[in-house]
């Protein structure tokens, strides 16, 4: 098996058909997950300095790391999540 990692970008206030679609989405990855996160604020630091970064549709608000057998299975994986404006998979080497 190989591991992957869901990052999810978008947010809106959470409503609770939102929340509802999330759980049952946990609920289904379940055997496959690994682990999972929720973002609150981030910085971005960069050669001309450090800002802080908004909390909209662009913000990366959470992720999940999960097995799967191959990219194109994490992929179909991922379609099924409910998310608020994408989701990029990234497949986690091993270092």
């Amino acid at each position: 098996m190989k591991k992957f990692m869901f990052l999810h970008f978008g947010f809106e206030k959470p409503t609770p058909e939102i929340m509802d679609a999330w759980n049952a989405w946990f609920e289904l990855i379940a055997d496959k997950q690994i682990e999972q996160g929720g973002f609150g604020g981030g910085r971005e630091i960069s050669k001309n300095g450090t800002k802080d970064l908004p909390w909209n549709m662009e913000s990366i608000t959470g992720y999940n790391i999960i097995e799967a057998e191959s990219f194109d299975a994490a992929e179909k994986l991922a379609q099924t999540n409910p998310f608020i404006t994408s989701i990029r998979i990234y497949e986690i080497r091993a270092m």
